[in-house]
């Protein structure tokens, strides 16, 4: 395309691409000015809020303050890197940016330019880096290096107790003779915590021989409770069980053999188990309950395999109406109890089942007794049963009804069971505390009782009281108005 010499000239003079020229200072200043707008432009995409003053300033080799050529030169000057500031000065370009190479620890432009800390001064980047504005876009720099002493090995022995109790990691594995070892239990017993104190423990028991651990610990009391109780919450029977032999504690070293047994879930096997622990050294209380413990078992495995073909067989009126609902294997002596009075209520004392066998086996108090068979007869509404259970004779041939739980209990556990109006009120009648009487009679609306007992006390303001609460025309109100219009009552009030 050919142009004029005119075209030419007004397409110089209008372009943005300057022709050559030999003026120095105008091509300087025309570079300077380009910087400044690229910095200025970066700046305000960074960071909107920051105020710049509209006067240029330039460093001694003549660049603008805040460009990056600038800033990545300052950069190389504070690390040390005389090569890259060599290279970096023979490149003032903005494009010549993109050449470098990148540097090891990565920095955010926006920290590059920052700004100034007060009129005529500049940050250099060690600066702007440690500055610490409420927005900041520079990356996290790294902790320094003291921080890194948690994972050190030159912690002394106070010092790893003191930082393990306030939570930070601390490696025990620098203590290496039993020297150390032992003064860092020393200073953990002294902190008198406890997590710190099973902490160094564990490190102790998996670190030394259990000869040496037992040694030392036999004369340290207060670590050696902690190692007992850490041994029983992680279920260590061996070691527990040598630890005692070793220390010659010989009814802790039994009772610990014996809680074995609730590990073992065949019946036969723990049977067998429990024999063996019947001659362990035990004290004379405890030895009782351990024979009474295998007995029991004993007793509940032969129930309980002819029980099963009882059920299965179908013959049994009682396993008809009321099914068995789980085993009786394993169970506690009251529950076997209450199951031999509610199934076999009516056997003879030599079998094994029968509850008077069991009551007289294993010494149950007659309380105990009368009030496990009162809830066995009731649930299954045998009033008879439960008749004959309070009916004693005396010498003479003369019945009388006695409750060694008292009979403010029978009459509960009576109504919980639906006993009927009648049968509560026998046993209510037969409370001997008034008030008791009164109170449970109202209760559970036994109404002759409270009609006759108001009437024997003479009261005729509470007869009054409890004719407003039955129901009018009922047979109770027709009771207690008769009682009132008697000549023959001569009332208190």
């Amino acid at each position: 395309m050919n142009r004029t010499k005119g075209d030419e000239e007004e397409y110089w003079n209008s372009s943005k691409f300057k022709a050559f020229t030999f003026d120095d200072e105008d091509d300087e200043l025309s570079q300077l000015k380009e910087s400044k707008r690229a910095v200025n432009s970066l700046r305000d995409f960074v960071d909107d809020d920051d105020d710049d003053d509209d006067l240029e300033r330039v460093s001694w080799s003549g660049e603008p303050v805040g460009s990056i050529s600038w800033s990545i030169k300052e950069t190389a000057s504070n690390s040390g890197s005389n090569h890259e500031c060599e290279q970096l000065k023979n490149r003032n370009s903005f494009s010549s940016y993109a050449q470098l190479p990148k540097p090891a620890s990565t920095y955010s432009l926006s920290s590059l330019f920052r700004g100034r800390t007060r009129p005529g001064s500049f940050q250099s980047l060690s600066d702007a880096l440690s500055d610490t504005p409420a927005k900041s876009y520079a990356p996290e720099l790294g902790r320094p290096k003291g921080e890194y002493r948690d994972y050190s090995n030159d912690w002394s022995p106070r010092d790893t107790v003191r930082r393990l109790r306030k939570g930070k990691v601390c490696s025990l594995e620098r203590f290496r003779s039993l020297q150390d070892k032992l003064q860092l239990l020393e200073e953990a017993v002294s902190m008198h915590d406890g997590n710190v104190i099973t902490a160094v423990l564990i490190f102790l028991k998996r670190t030394l021989s259990k000869e040496i651990l037992f040694r030392e610990l036999e004369v340290r009391q207060v670590a050696l409770r902690h190692l007992i109780h850490f041994l029983k919450e992680i279920g260590d029977q061996k070691l527990l069980l040598d630890l005692f032999r070793f220390l010659d504690r010989t009814e802790e070293l039994a009772l610990t053999h014996y809680r074995e047994h609730l590990n073992i879930q065949d019946p036969e096997k723990r049977k067998e188990f429990l024999k063996t622990c019947i001659g362990l050294p035990f004290s004379a209380e405890d030895s009782a309950h351990i024979q009474d413990h295998y007995t029991l078992l004993e007793r509940q495995i032969i129930i309980e395999a002819n029980d099963r073909h009882l059920e299965s067989a179908g013959q049994t009126e009682i396993f008809r109406k009321h099914p068995r609902k789980a085993s009786i294997l394993n169970m506690p002596l009251v529950t076997t109890l209450f199951y031999s009075c509610f199934y076999h209520y009516t056997e003879a004392e030599g079998t094994f089942s029968s509850p008077v066998n069991l009551k007289k086996t294993f010494k149950i108090p007659e309380k105990q007794y009368v009030l496990t068979a009162l809830a066995a007869r009731a649930k299954l509404r045998a009033w008879h049963d439960v008749d004959a259970l309070f009916t004693t004779k005396n010498w003479l041939g003369y019945t009388k009804k006695r409750a060694p739980i008292g009979f403010h209990r029978v009459v509960e556990i009576l109504h919980k069971n639906s006993a009927p109006v009648q049968i509560l009120q026998e046993y209510v009648n037969l409370v001997e505390d008034v008030d008791t009487k009164l109170n449970l009679a109202t209760k559970f609306k036994c109404h002759d009782v409270v009609i006759d007992t108001c009437r024997d006390l003479k009261d005729r303001q509470q007869l009054l009281v409890y004719r407003s609460k039955v129901d009018k025309g009922s047979a109770e109100e027709e009771k207690i108005d008769a009682i009132l219009n008697s000549s023959q009552i001569r009332w208190k009030n």
